[in-house]
């Protein structure tokens, strides 16, 4: 039982990494780009981050909840049928905890890699940056 403590404990700290590997704006090096350099252009980005941010749109995509809802479904989907099971075999109270503790691990791992790639921000999170960098002056050509 430790083990199991102990690797899902590192999968959930391989999911929080990967949960926060940032994703950013790509900018065209146009003119006001050149002039300002990317220094100051890197400052503006997070600036409009996070006047983005502030206004209420949200950069991430809501991950860890994702992870958290599917792993609570794996495992409620995991304890009923491990009660039927348990029910057919004469012991649904066993057949439950097994059938819970095997579902709350395949939907975990099923959610971590659905989400294994880098967070993709909200639309509107997008939107707003990339508003804000136009009227300073930016091209911007994509997000990743």
């Amino acid at each position: 039982m430790k083990s199991v403590m102990m690797v899902f404990t590192g999968l959930v700290v391989l999911v929080g990494l990967t949960a926060c590997a940032g994703t950013g704006p790509v900018l065209y090096p146009n003119a006001h780009y050149q002039s300002v350099g990317r220094e100051v252009a890197e400052r503006d980005i997070a600036y409009c981050k996070q006047m983005a941010e502030s206004a209420g749109a949200r950069e991430g995509s809501g991950t860890a909840g994702n992870i958290a809802t599917s792993t609570a479904m794996g495992a409620g989907m995991g304890a009923a049928s491990g009660a039927v099971g348990g029910a057919i075999s004469g012991s649904a109270g066993t057949g439950s905890l097994i059938g819970a503790a095997s579902g709350a691990t395949w939907g975990l791992l099923r959610a971590i890699f659905q989400t294994a790639g880098p967070a993709q921000p909200s639309q509107a999170y997008v939107n707003f940056v990339h508003r804000c960098l136009q009227e300073k002056g930016y091209e911007m050509t994509g997000w990743q």
